[in-house]
């Protein structure tokens, strides 16, 4: 087993503090008395009030969530078939072209991709709002959910689908009774990764929104560039509590899937 040296020690240490720290000044700073956010003036949670009573705001949060759950819905359904047919299909005409155009938003600039499908809006004539946001995000987070159950798949034993299908299972019965449960734990993975990349966008969302249609980011980006507010430190905050209690959730459930399929297993293996 490696032993830690002190370098190892020393830059694990200075790289948590540089990504946990600011989080917890800005915990600490949300429940701060007074209206200037870099003075401690005592505790107190009046801020959460003032921003339960902001409409802009909270009309804002409930756009952003209904963005995030649909588009990371969508595409997770079509990233979860985009990656089963790279993976099981083989080799077909277009594979190269096909795998090609699910995989380009990994490296396609944010600023490309969001005026491309600007572009692309006001060509068919699609007024700008919610449907073009979602859109905009089942788009480029799609690649990132095939990215991570095409993993799971590859690792797949097929001959369980087979057997399947030996025992008079049809293909999307294979599918739906064999296959789903055990890649289960990535497609909740790539749901959450999506869910949190339409959460935070900026850039894309800011091509492809409209008058009616205002995310939580875009909304912070604009009140931040007049200076940030306790209620703004307060929403983060929020935020920051509902995004730990989804991660460990997540990592709960799937931990849970784990023991289960492998006493499963275990079980299989006794009574062969």
């Amino acid at each position: 087993m490696m032993r830690l040296s002190w370098f190892n020690v020393v830059s694990l240490t200075l790289g948590f503090a540089f990504l946990y720290i600011p989080m917890i000044i800005l915990v600490t700073y949300s429940f701060n008395e007074s209206k200037l956010v870099t003075v401690w003036a005592g505790f107190s949670t009046k801020w959460y009030g003032e921003l339960m009573s902001n409409e802009a705001f909270l009309s804002a949060a409930w756009t952003t969530l209904k963005v995030a759950v649909t588009s990371s819905t969508l595409a997770t359904v079509l990233g979860t078939m985009a990656a089963y047919i790279l993976i099981r299909a083989g080799r077909f005409p277009g594979r190269t072209l096909f795998s090609g155009m699910i995989y380009a938003p990994l490296v396609m600039p944010e600023v490309i991709t969001g005026l491309s499908l600007l572009l692309l809006f006001i060509g068919v004539g699609l007024d700008r709002g919610v449907t073009t946001i979602v859109l905009a995000h089942t788009t480029f987070t799609m690649c990132y959910v095939s990215v991570v159950v095409s993993s799971r798949l590859a690792t797949f034993d097929q001959s369980l689908e087979e057997a399947a299908l030996d025992l008079g299972c049809s293909r999307a019965e294979a599918f739906r009774l064999v296959t789903l449960p055990i890649i289960a734990p990535a497609v909740i993975s790539g749901w959450l990764l999506a869910f949190t990349l339409s959460l935070d966008d900026l850039v894309i969302a800011s091509f492809t929104t409209g008058p009616s249609a205002t995310t939580l980011p875009i909304k912070i980006f604009s009140a931040v560039r007049l200076g940030v507010s306790p209620e703004i430190n307060a929403l983060s905050t929020i935020m920051i509590g509902i995004v730990t209690v989804g991660v460990i959730t997540a990592s709960l459930v799937s931990k849970r899937n784990m023991v289960r399929q492998r006493r499963d297993e275990q079980a299989a293996a006794r009574t062969q």
